[in-house]
């Protein structure tokens, strides 16, 4: 049966009015970016006068956006690959094999999320430091230390999402592949993998996302040379 007439113009101007108020944050930036500096602080016009692209433009030529862009994505994508092909090893191992301490594992990854990030920024300063004066290797103020504390906080939780997905692959799959000759490793790839794809993909998304997004860290861990958006 039809809907009434009312209920669906209700729903429609409900759902006008929803968008309107999620895009309303994006209309003031956006209006804002494009006004004059001396006209940002001034009272707000709904139709602003005057537009001009001068901020953008003052900002590329004077701020090395590319630059920490260009970072931001080898960072991020760095992390992300590591992230991905270190999970899809241990989250296997737990998912498949029997091991002395397998739950103690599986819940300690888990309650590492539990702590705030902050925790971690001292101790790692401390431990990049004493690394580069010890052995010369310059993890402070450098991509790979930041890659390594991205890393450090997206590895425990990108494991549990994959057990969670290879648990859910029928272990006759993997027993199929190996009465055909596969080692545990083919039978990973050419097996496990393919049918865990929609898993793999939800923990690059997210891993990828976490080092895009974190502010803290990348603000205190890097320098000029190496700095991210």
């Amino acid at each position: 049966m039809a809907a009434p007439r009312s209920f669906t113009w209700t729903r429609r101007v409900f759902l006008t009015l929803l968008t309107g108020f999620v895009l309303l944050p994006v209309y003031v930036m956006v209006s804002s970016s494009l006004k004059p500096l001396e006209d940002v602080s001034s009272q707000f016009h709904w139709l602003p006068s005057g537009l001009t692209v001068r901020p953008y433009i003052d900002i590329w030529s004077t701020v090395p956006l590319a630059k920490y862009f260009m970072n931001s994505l080898i960072v991020a994508g760095a992390a992300t690959v590591c992230s991905v092909v270190i999970a899809v090893f241990a989250a296997y191992a737990v998912s498949r094999y029997e091991f002395r301490g397998k739950r103690v594992f599986s819940v300690t990854v888990l309650s590492t999320q539990m702590f705030p990030g902050i925790l971690f920024l001292l101790p790692l300063f401390l431990i990049y430091v004493n690394i580069g004066n010890a052995t010369g290797i310059a993890l402070f103020g450098s991509r790979g230390g930041l890659i390594l504390t991205y890393l450090t906080f997206s590895l425990p939780f990108s494991i549990w999402m994959l057990i969670g997905y290879f648990d859910s692959v029928p272990r006759d799959l993997d027993e199929a592949a190996l009465v055909d000759g596969c080692g545990p490793l083919r039978a990973l790839f050419k097996v496990v993998v393919p049918a865990a794809i929609p898993g793999i993909v939800a923990v690059a998304v997210y891993a990828f996302m976490t080092a895009w997004g974190e502010v803290l860290f990348a603000s205190v861990m890097t320098n000029d040379a190496t700095r991210t958006l």
